[in-house]
């Protein structure tokens, strides 16, 4: 799978990978969607956002996950 909305760049935001360039990192987008908000409340927030970079950025953190392993507590 490409990406062609998330970028990286080791001059901007310590490289970490942003949408499209701009100083909106991914985790930002993912973690208001965790928190609840919905696309259109996103996009308003950050209008520089349009609704298909939302949903890349859940693609590319689903992608991130799949390829690594992270210490989880076992389930009961």
């Amino acid at each position: 799978m490409t990406f062609d909305r998330i970028t990286v760049d080791p001059d901007l935001m310590g490289g970490v990978p942003t949408i499209r360039g701009l100083r909106i990192p991914v985790a930002t987008v993912v973690s208001m969607v965790a928190d609840g908000m919905t696309v259109d409340e996103i996009c308003a927030d950050l209008p520089e956002l349009s609704p298909a970079d939302v949903t890349e950025a859940l693609h590319y953190a689903a992608e991130t996950v799949r390829e690594r392993r992270l210490p989880l507590r076992p389930s009961a």
